[in-house]
């Protein structure tokens, strides 16, 4: 599986370089996930702009384990990127429902940051 972390100071961008989203390369990303968390890494951005194809919402499963961890972590896990091709399976999977997905990358840390001060103020930290 191919992909990039790039790690920041609040959270960690994790974008997939294949252009397919298949059982084959769930697992890999799951695994990752997993590592990401382990390594303290609360808050995580899902990159899936260079994904075309995915044809079995089941291949999906792996986002919500990243959403609970990072819920059990008390923050936030994001997606972002997604097309056209791969919307609508998104859609009748119903990952939408616990998974929040915005349009763009500046997006998903703005929705970081914005949270983290939240949690500054309410004095959560």
């Amino acid at each position: 599986m191919k992909f990039s972390v790039d790690k920041h100071d609040k959270y960690v961008t994790l974008k997939l370089k294949e252009p397919k989203f298949t059982n084959d390369n769930s697992p890999g990303l799951k695994s990752e996930l997993y590592l990401l968390n382990a390594e303290g890494f609360k808050n995580i951005i899902v990159d899936l702009s260079h994904v075309k194809e995915c044809t079995d919402a089941q291949d999906l499963s792996c986002l919500l384990v990243g959403d609970r961890l990072c819920k059990s972590a008390g923050g936030l896990f994001i997606v972002t990127g997604i097309n056209d091709e791969i919307a609508p399976i998104i859609e009748l999977s119903n990952i939408f429902q616990s998974v929040t997905f915005v349009n763009t990358l500046e997006e998903a840390t703005d929705f970081i940051f914005m949270d983290e001060l939240e949690k500054e103020f309410r004095g959560e930290r």
